[in-house]
This record gives structure tokens, sequence and C-alpha cells, in this order.
């Protein structure tokens, strides 16, 4: 290599150093950069979990989240490709780069927030623990101790009902969860109380009843991968939810699945 490539490869390699943004040659630890230029960005959901995300009668994927995420593709000039999986999955394809995004009701924990950078949020949600109708012995998060949930592995959920004491059953969807403790099989599922109220629309009947509510309302936001190379792309993607939020977007959206405007913090 002559002088003036080694002095322009030292210069390229400084500039990479400092940001992962401004030069093509540093396109590959830019997220930004390779959205716009494969013209989409890749968004992980479960597709189970209404009125999140899920299919509707005519198989199309739909939901909050599937919108949400539509139109802040669109803010950033790409379209949207989904990609559906179980929860866990979600999370090991955004750290090997198959997803850009995972936008499926995520709730920002400090746990994860060691792990991932996240959006501001877009939603705010309270958890309900849901309980057969006839169940006389959960009032509180304190009677967990020594029951079992369903609940789908490692989510926010599980862990929350794991801490007060409670033993975790896997599932794959919220109905499943619900049709679990219709059953008897557990003794309770935890689960956002807008996703309880949407079931029990479409199941009136439905011998279910919430005995207890988090105090708090968590924060829902979109994890992306750690680090300076989603910074750019995390900026944008901010700036889209900001600005969905201010034309009253995210809650016509919002209550369009919901019923409420659940974008605002109480």
């Amino acid at each position: 290599m002559n002088t003036i490539k080694k002095h322009f490869a030292a210069i390229l390699a400084a500039a990479c150093a400092v940001s992962a943004i401004g030069l093509s040659g540093c396109s590959q630890n830019d997220l930004l950069k390779q959205v716009k230029d494969k013209g989409q960005m890749v968004i992980a959901m479960e597709g189970t979990w209404a009125p999140w995300t899920y299919y509707d009668e005519n198989d199309q994927l739909v939901g909050f989240d599937v919108e949400v995420s539509a139109k802040i593709a669109e803010k950033l000039g790409v379209a949207p490709s989904y990609e559906i999986g179980e929860w866990d999955g979600l999370f090991a394809g955004l750290d090997s780069n198959r997803y850009d995004i995972v936008c499926n009701g995520v709730e920002v924990t400090d746990e994860r927030a060691e792990k991932y950078d996240f959006s501001v949020p877009y939603a705010y949600i309270h958890t309900a623990i849901i309980v057969r109708g006839d169940n006389d012995t959960i009032h509180s998060f304190e009677d967990l101790k020594d029951k079992e949930t369903a609940n789908t592995l490692s989510s926010t959920y599980a862990e929350l009902a794991e801490s007060y004491g409670a033993t975790a059953v896997g599932v794959d969807s919220l109905d499943q969860t619900l049709e679990l403790v219709l059953a008897g099989r557990v003794d309770a599922t935890l689960n956002a109380d807008l996703s309880f109220y949407d079931y029990m629309k479409a199941h009136p009947d439905a011998d279910l009843k919430i005995v207890a509510l988090t105090e708090d309302a968590s924060e829902v936001a979109i994890p992306v991968r750690k680090g300076e190379a989603s910074a750019a792309f995390l900026k944008e993607v901010n700036s889209a939810i900001e600005e969905l939020r201010r034309a009253g977007e995210l809650g016509e959206i919002s209550t369009k699945y919901f019923g409420s405007d659940i974008s605002a913090k109480e």
C-alpha cells in the first residue's frame, strides 16, 4: 500500500471509530444506512397477541403494533417487512442482526435496558392479575406465592409473577393463556389490562376477572441493538414517534384497537 492509500485508510479507520455514520466505508456499522439502502425495515413480532399484533378473520396481520411500526417505517422512507416468531426468538433475531427492531408491546425494564437501547415510549400499560371468576384465593400480587401462572416464558409478566413466588407455565398465545386459566389448569395469568379487555369484548361470556393491577404504568417502547451503530437509526425512530404523537396519529391507532388512547402517560 502506498503512502497516500495508507493515509486514507488511517483517516477512514479513525472516522469509523468515532462515528458509525457519515462514511460509506462504515456502512456495515450504520443501521440507519443499512435500512435506507435495502429500502425496508425488518420488524419482529409474535402475531398472536391481540390487539397488539395478530391475524384477523381474513388471515391478515393487523394490530396496534403493526400499524404503528408501519407508520414509523413510512416516516423513515422505507417499507415495513414483518417477521413472525415466538417471544424469545424475536430478541435472538435482533441480537443476530436478522431483525432491525422488535415491535411487540415490549415493556422497558432495567434488565432489558442493560442489553438494548430503547426508543421513546409510544404506549403506557398496566399489568393485571387475571383469574377465573370463582377464584377467591388471589387478591393481590403477594397472593401469587406458590401459585401457578400461565405466561410466555422470559416475558415481563412471567418474571413479575416469579418475583412474587409463583411458578410460570409457558404458553404461546394470549388465547392459550386464558384457556388454561378458564380450565383451572393454572391459578392466574399476568397480562396487559388492555389485552384482557380486548379479549373480553370478543368473549363476553368468559368467566374471568381482574383482581389486581400494578399501580404505575409501564412504558412500552422499541428495542434496538445497543451501541453507536444504532444511534442515528434510533434518533430517526424517536423523531417518527414524536411526529405521530403530535399529529394525533398514535392516539387514533390506539383508540382503534384499544378503545382509548394509551399513547399518553396518565
